[in-house]
Parts: C-alpha cells; sequence; structure tokens
C-alpha cells in the first residue's frame, strides 16, 4: 500500500515544500498510515513535523493538550471532531496545516456508536478549513484503514493544491 501511495506522498511534499509549509498529522482509525505515506517522501523533515495515533482518550489527551469539556457534545467520527483534532495538532505542533482523521474501521463496536467504514478527515491551515466524509458501508477492517488513508491523502492534496498560497 506505501509504495501505491508514494507518488501522490511525492506531489503533497512538493506542494508543501514550494511554500515552505509544513503538515502535522493525527491519524486516528487510519492507524498510523497517513503519517507512514508522508514518510515515505525522503527528507520529509522539510515538510512534516509529526504527530500521533489518536485511538484512546489518553492519546488524545497528550498529543492536543485540550481540555476535554473541548469535546463536550462531539462524537468520534464527527466532522467537528476531526476539525478539532486538525486544529489541535496543527498548533501543538507548530506547523502550518494540520490533518486530522477519525473513523470507524470495523471488527469492533467503535466508542462512540459510529458505523463501521465512515471516516471524517479534516485539513486546517492557512487557507482555511476542510472537511470530507468517506462511507465504505463495509466492516471490513484492513480494507477499511486502506480506503480512508487514500481518501486523506486525496483530501489533503486537493485542499494544498486549491490553496494558492505563494
Amino acid at each position: 500500500m506505501l509504495a501505491e501511495l508514494h507518488p501522490q506522498a511525492l506531489r503533497i511534499a512538493g506542494l508543501l515544500r514550494l511554500r515552505g509549509e509544513k503538515v502535522a498529522v493525527a491519524d486516528g482509525a487510519t492507524g498510523g498510515l497517513i503519517a507512514a505515506s508522508l514518510l515515505t517522501v525522503p527528507g520529509a523533515l522539510d515538510f512534516f513535523v509529526g504527530g500521533g495515533v489518536v485511538y484512546s482518550f489518553r492519546a488524545r489527551d497528550v498529543l492536543f493538550a485540550l481540555p476535554r469539556d473541548a469535546y463536550e457534545g462531539m462524537r468520534g467520527a464527527s466532522e467537528d471532531y476531526a476539525l478539532l483534532q486538525a486544529r489541535a495538532i496543527r498548533d501543538n505542533f507548530g506547523a502550518d496545516w494540520g490533518i486530522a482523521e477519525s473513523g470507524s474501521v470495523g471488527g469492533s463496536r467503535h466508542p462512540s456508536g459510529a458505523p463501521a467504514g465512515r471516516s471524517c478527515v479534516a485539513v486546517v491551515g492557512p487557507g482555511g478549513e476542510f472537511v470530507e466524509v468517506t462511507e465504505t458501508g463495509s466492516g471490513q477492517r484492513i480494507a477499511n484503514m486502506e480506503a480512508f488513508t487514500r481518501a486523506a491523502l486525496t483530501h489533503l492534496e486537493r485542499v494544498l493544491d486549491a490553496y494558492s498560497g505563494l
């Protein structure tokens, strides 16, 4: 899968490098695959500052450093939840852009009750805030992780390509 996503990661890297911008990543149901895809690019330190896999409340607390009430009224695998996380990962890592994915891959019950096969990815940065929802309708865990990663990278590339911050 990483070999398949490498050309897209190269294009994303090119867009960020062109403007001297950096991205931070909060992987959720993608389990680190968004960050891993971007890190296939040699010299990724030029555009990638870091991130983490947000798979528990403890990870969420450490990576985002937000008070628990910041999430009040929100559910995982939702647009507002992904946006909050994208803003927080960008700010906490001092990046220009933040991308966060929150989803339910299947194989077990999601804590918020989100249906398997649902992913929300948010991208925030100087060009604005953008959210996209992917619904596979499948409970196939590995296939969903891959589909969510592809969707997240495609969303990031589209947003960066549309933003002309030069």
